[in-house]
């Protein structure tokens, strides 16, 4: 195998999550000189994202790293080894990467490479396999040139594999292989945001000139009345879209109606998962580093006592002392500022200033998981040094990280005075 481009680096993937870079380096440094070996981790919680990058001195190294130690099993599990590809256009573009689907479930890393292999040099190969290691019954090749890919595709496609007739197109991104609900074909029509009087038909009469009806129904509780959604299958896929298009927003009864095409409950979750994250996400983003949270407060603080206290640091769009249910106050509340600056100042001044008899804490809100996150890792780092589980948000000695952390031989660093540190370099807790 010729190396793609002048690197001494590899990828190495679907890794088991507990696999560090000292057992990597056992399974690497057979072949060559490796200079350094990285676990990608998540940057909150530090578990491994099962992947890593190994970095020989030479390229000649890693050539025969990628040659012998490709489909290798780390702790029972075969890895993955291509070349490093940095540049995220390129890995991104899809050109010569091949899809491959109807696979024997016998077939596996291994045998696909040896397969393709044989119509170019492969950056990457993988069957898709589930939590138990078995394959899902398709895969991935990338080649190194669109012609490879083009050559495999015209050779590989329709041949039997295994006694299995496999199929191999061009990969498309999941956006590609998706139509939109206008262009996908479909028989079955949803209906909903009916008034509880208005009957099968009624709505029969507005779509029967449309094509021939295979059944029609509108749901209903135990007693017989209407929930208030229903079921319209046609025969052809052009009658229901038409019916679609005459039925959609149209108003019956004093009530715009809604008309789609029927969707699995799988197809629904997903849709209304994806688009919660995505409110989310622009929540977040919009609240991102102005909206503080408050707590320690007193029992008799209210909305407007919360922004009296902090409205010296700037325009607040809200304030909101949080309360249970018979309307008694929990002790903690948000504030949210107009800008980032004016929510920094109000953290500065306002942390550990006493509001009536209490010494306020206040910091930047975060999310419920982000927050959890960090305590868990805080909790990991104070169990791996040895310390006793103790209060998050206090330093263990010697910074973050804690006495001796990190990798041995780490360089300490310490505390430097300064602005807000005393001579001597120790913190300080009110």
């Amino acid at each position: 195998m010729t190396t793609p481009f002048n690197s001494a680096s590899l990828y190495v993937g679907d890794l088991p999550t507990d696999v560090t870079e000292s057992s990597l380096f056992e399974t690497f440094s057979q072949v060559g000189q490796v200079a350094s070996i990285r676990v990608c981790r998540d940057a909150v919680t530090r578990r491994s994202l099962g992947y890593a990058y190994v970095n020989y001195h030479n390229a000649a190294d890693a050539e025969r790293a990628l040659d012998t130690l490709n489909n290798t099993l780390v702790k029972g599990k075969p890895c993955r080894v291509m070349w490093s590809q940095r540049d995220p256009a390129l890995r991104k573009s899809g050109v010569g990467n091949v899809f491959i689907k109807n696979l024997d479930k016998g077939i596996d890393h291994k045998a696909l490479y040896d397969t393709f292999s044989a119509f170019g040099n492969i950056l990457s190969c993988k069957v898709v396999t589930d939590t138990e290691n078995s394959s899902k019954g398709y895969g991935f090749v990338h080649f190194e040139t669109a012609e490879s890919a083009e050559k495999a595709i015209q050779k590989v496609n329709g041949m039997s594999l295994n006694g299995q007739k496999v199929f191999v197109g061009h990969f498309l991104a999941r956006k590609e292989r998706v139509p939109s609900d206008s262009e996908q074909k479909f028989t079955n029509v949803y209906i909903k945001n009916l008034d509880s009087s208005v009957t099968e038909d009624e709505i029969r009469a507005l779509v029967s000139d449309k094509g021939t009806i295979s059944n029609l129904a509108i749901m209903k509780d135990e007693k017989g009345v209407s929930k208030g959604f229903g079921f319209i299958n046609f025969e052809k896929p052009e009658d229901a879209k038409a019916a679609v298009e005459v039925l959609n927003n149209k108003e019956i009864k004093g009530k715009a109606i809604y008309a789609g095409r029927a969707q699995k409950k799988s197809e629904r979750e997903s849709e209304l998962r994806h688009k919660y994250e995505q409110q989310r996400a622009e929540r977040a983003n919009k609240y991102q580093g102005v909206n503080l949270y408050v707590k320690n407060l007193e029992d008799n603080v209210d909305d407007e006592k919360l922004r009296a206290e902090f409205a010296a640091y700037g325009t607040i769009t809200s304030s909101k002392v949080m309360s249970d249910e018979k309307a008694a106050s929990k002790g903690f509340g948000f504030v949210c500022f107009s800008s980032p600056e004016e929510a920094t100042r109000a953290v500065t001044e306002m942390n550990g200033k006493m509001m009536g008899t209490k010494p306020l804490y206040v910091a930047l809100a975060q999310r419920k998981d982000i927050r959890k996150a960090q305590l868990e890792a805080q909790h990991s780092i104070r169990l791996k040094a040895g310390l006793p589980p103790g209060p998050m948000g206090r330093m263990p000695p010697g910074g973050p990280m804690g006495p001796g952390m990190g990798y041995p031989n780490a360089p300490m660093f310490y505390p430097q005075p300064g602005p807000g540190m005393p001579p001597g370099g120790q913190m300080m807790y009110p």
